[in-house]
């Protein structure tokens, strides 16, 4: 019989197959936790359950038959009550309608069985509880975290922006400031073209006078010689 067919072996003692489940669960959690806790579970007429210390010490290996070393370890150890045994044994017969190992009295459970399953219970609230607060900060600080997270990459954002807009800013400043330049230049060559074109009509003008000089000159030099051969 595994754990499933111990529950539907019980689910129609206990209001249905739910409500075995969760018996059977609380029922071998308050084994367990008792037994690590080195405490002694014993049910009168089943059996009792405890916690066995076993030293350091040597065994051999059953395929090699090497010598071997085992650490010191502890076992969970199970010995049935005597009425388990009478039963199992068949001195005793099963009832048939009734329950195999009937409720102990008030009292009777061997190491305090009864508060052994209050203080299971006790600390399987209490670690629940230590859970449920390690949840609640793990969310906290995860929350803290993806804040300042949030808060870092909008400054870097903003940095970035800022560099970028710095940068565009020098870039047309810059451009302007080449173009103002380049319009200075432009208007001052202009400005040369201009007056050199002003400058050269006069040299022509004198170019024509020369001219005239000339005529003169030779008007001079046919009068002369007109004189002297009179």
């Amino acid at each position: 019989m595994n754990k499933a067919q111990l529950v539907e072996a019980i689910a129609d003692k206990v209001g249905g197959r739910q409500q075995a489940a969760d018996a059977v669960d609380a029922v071998l959690d308050a084994v367990v936790r008792a037994v690590v806790g080195g405490d002694r579970v014993s049910v009168t007429g089943f059996g009792s359950f405890e916690k066995v210390d076993r030293p350091a010490r040597y065994a051999r290996n059953p395929q090699t038959g090497e010598r071997v070393r085992v650490k010191k370890t502890s076992v969970p150890r199970f010995r049935a009550g005597q009425g388990f045994k009478d039963l199992v044994s068949g001195s005793k017969k099963l009832p048939k309608n009734d329950v195999a190992v009937k409720k102990a009295p008030k009292g009777s459970l061997s190491g305090g069985a009864s508060a052994t399953v209050k203080k299971a219970a006790a600390k399987k609230a209490t670690t629940a509880r230590k859970a449920t607060g390690a949840a609640k900060k793990t969310t906290a600080a995860a929350t803290t975290r993806k804040a300042t997270a949030a808060k870092k990459t909008s400054s870097a954002a903003a940095k970035k922006t800022t560099a970028t807009a710095k940068k565009t800013t020098a870039k047309k400043t810059s451009a302007a400031a080449k173009k103002t330049t380049a319009k200075k230049a432009t208007a001052k060559k202009t400005t040369a073209k201009k007056a050199a074109a002003k400058k050269a009509p006069a040299k022509k003008a004198a170019a024509k006078k020369a001219p005239a000089k000339k005529s003169a000159a030779r008007s001079t030099t046919t009068a002369k010689k007109a004189t002297a051969r009179r």
